[in-house]
């Protein structure tokens, strides 16, 4: 039988939603029966829109999509503008204040607090310039991922803005594609570093050559979700760039018409391919859904990959930096700690786009800004900017390395506090923890639980949430993972130790560098030494301990309305509210 997500697309879904949600906006939050809770937010991800979690009612997540991580000139100030005025909720985040943007591992962005009365007019300022929520979320094509420099990189093997530019402007909105049975992840690249990290996405255009010709050999089925990571795996596809939307849409055909949609954990391109394999399924999507002959592979480009690879020691490979375009200019990638940028800092990073660049932004899969096309004689002001001092350029690698996901601030899913732990991770990391001679990059994700959006599998350090219990109190924990990284010979972590207590693990990973550089053998890198230990040695190595890190998360944050109010309690809730904040009749302060 359809499950109930089915059920709910069926009756509605797609572009219909949009004339609902507008009734919805004008009534206000107690005008979605309460029954029907559950299937109209299901159908709102369509448009963009996740309903925060409980403690949190009437309040909403935004996702906003940027292709390829692009932000035209002047769309930069307008999410600033947005978050300034509508992302503002009962509850202000002690490090990053009360409004502000979150880059995601999507090259996305994340505002919340948003109501749904004000949903008219962000939708009418967004799409006045440009931009769009319309399937950032919900069962469709999500947003299209790649090298955020890709048409500027001086290393390009092929141009693949203009494929991931034309994908995005064919199936956003198709309705033959709008309702998959769940989401659908793609990648273009076509650069020499992988930053579109194909790896790790149910379609994957990764740059290849045949017969003298550059185009895209095609992988499918990848993804880190759950505990059930998958590495994409070659379809023997060659497809030069002006077949890559018939490609792509024939995959997505076959994924509508063959995916799993009475089991919504087994919705995903990689069972998929799991159970029909990479030979039947190229079989299948030459006979059933393409009326051209498809080309074997061709010669793979990909192998020098190096972005996130944990591998990249002797230089940086994740934009971060001043580097050079291919038409003189220069981009400056800025270290944006776990994502966030408040929106104070965001209007006037745009202000500095627009002085010293074309105004054009762009965004990476590892939550950082990239400000585009600066000329060479304005680099040396630009450095100089007081904002530059809060997200350097040339960053410590504790802070360079971090990713964190939304974490129980605002996720239904997440088991603990992520931004802000993370956040002081990196800070105590960074004074206190050495890393050895040579090792020039170290990354540690966060994610708050096993659906992976820190994208944990493939870090050096990989942290997921737990709960256990110390001195006999429930205490906010983490499994700890290593050896995560893409590139050549991709491989997931390694879990080596579980519920390690919050506290004690910036400890652990002091202690596991520590360990490292006594038992390295030369030069290798973090990864390689990961790769030869086995885990029983690992796990001895990692060393949980208590140091002068204090957490002050440890108590269970999923169960607080907001874990950083004074009163964090579900009873002490201010919701649901109506459009000017005024508790809601039905809500316990109003019952005071």
């Amino acid at each position: 039988m359809p499950t109930d997500v089915e059920r709910w697309k069926s009756e509605a879904y797609g572009g219909e939603v949009r004339e609902r949600m507008l009734e919805f906006a004008e009534e206000g939050w107690d005008s979605i029966p309460e029954d029907e809770h559950d299937a109209w937010f299901e159908r709102f991800k369509w448009w963009g829109l996740y309903h925060q979690r409980n403690g949190q009612e009437s309040y909403f997540m935004m996702r906003i999509g940027t292709p390829n991580g692009v932000l035209t000139p002047g769309q930069l100030r307008v999410v600033g503008e947005i978050a300034d005025e509508y992302a503002r909720g009962p509850g202000e985040n002690p490090e990053f204040g009360a409004a502000y943007a979150d880059w995601t591992t999507r090259q996305s962005i994340q505002l919340h607090w948003i109501r749904l009365e004000d949903i008219p007019d962000i939708w009418e300022k967004l799409e006045a310039n440009g931009l769009s929520t319309q399937q950032a979320c919900g069962d469709s094509w999500r947003n299209i991922v790649g090298c955020p420099v890709a048409g500027k990189d001086k290393h390009e093997h092929v141009d693949a803005l203009p494929v991931a530019m034309n994908l995005h402007d064919t199936f956003k909105g198709n309705e033959e594609h709008t309702n998959l049975p769940r989401k659908w992840k793609v990648s273009v690249t076509g650069c020499r570093e992988g930053c579109g990290q194909g790896d790790i996405n149910d379609l994957a255009y990764e740059p290849a050559e045949k017969d003298g010709r550059r185009g895209f050999n095609i992988r499918v089925g990848g993804g880190l979700s759950r505990n059930e990571p998958r590495l994409s795996r070659s379809l023997d596809v060659f497809v030069e760039p002006e077949r890559a939307e018939a490609v792509g849409g024939a995959l997505s055909a076959l994924f509508r018409e063959y995916g799993d949609r009475e089991d919504r954990y087994n919705a995903r391109m990689k069972f998929l391919v799991d159970e029909m394999g990479t030979e039947e399924m190229r079989q299948t999507l030459q006979e059933e859904f393409v009326d051209f002959e498809l080309e074997t592979a061709g010669e793979n480009l990909r192998e020098s990959y190096t972005y996130n690879s944990g591998r990249a020691d002797g230089g940086h490979h994740d934009h971060v930096g001043v580097h050079e375009q291919a038409d003189g200019n220069y981009y400056v990638g800025l270290n944006v700690l776990v994502g966030r940028m408040g929106a104070d800092d965001v209007l006037e990073l745009a202000d500095l786009a627009d002085e010293y660049g074309s105004g054009e932004v762009r965004l990476t899969q590892r939550q950082n800004v990239l400000v585009t096309d600066v000329p060479e004689g304005n680099l040396d002001a630009f450095l100089e900017e007081p904002l530059l001092e809060e997200y350097s350029p040339d960053p410590n690698p504790f802070m360079r390395g971090s990713i964190a996901c939304t974490g129980t601030e605002f996720c239904s899913l997440s088991i603990v506090e992520t931004k802000n732990r993370q956040v002081r991770y990196a800070r105590w990391l960074k004074e206190n923890v050495d890393l050895p001679d040579g090792v020039e990059n170290f990354h540690v994700h966060l994610s708050g639980c096993t659906a992976s959006c820190a994208q944990p599998q493939i870090a050096d350090v990989s942290l997921r949430g737990m709960k256990t219990r110390k001195d006999g109190e429930p205490v906010e924990a983490l499994d700890i993972g290593l050896g995560g990284g893409l590139g050549e010979d991709p491989r997931f972590a390694d879990w080596v130790e579980q519920r390690v207590p919050a506290d004690e693990v910036p400890g652990a990973i002091g202690n596991l560098l520590g360990n490292f550089e006594e038992r390295r053998e030369g030069g290798e890198s973090f990864r390689d030494f990961v790769e030869r230990t086995d885990e029983e040695t690992l796990a001895e190595l990692v060393e949980p301990e208590e140091t002068d890190y204090e957490d002050p998360y440890m108590h269970n944050t999923k169960m607080t309305w907001y874990p950083y109010a004074e009163d964090d309690s579900m009873d002490a809730r201010p919701t649901p509210a109506r459009a000017d904040g005024t508790p809601i009749d039905d809500s316990p302060v109003a019952d005071d």
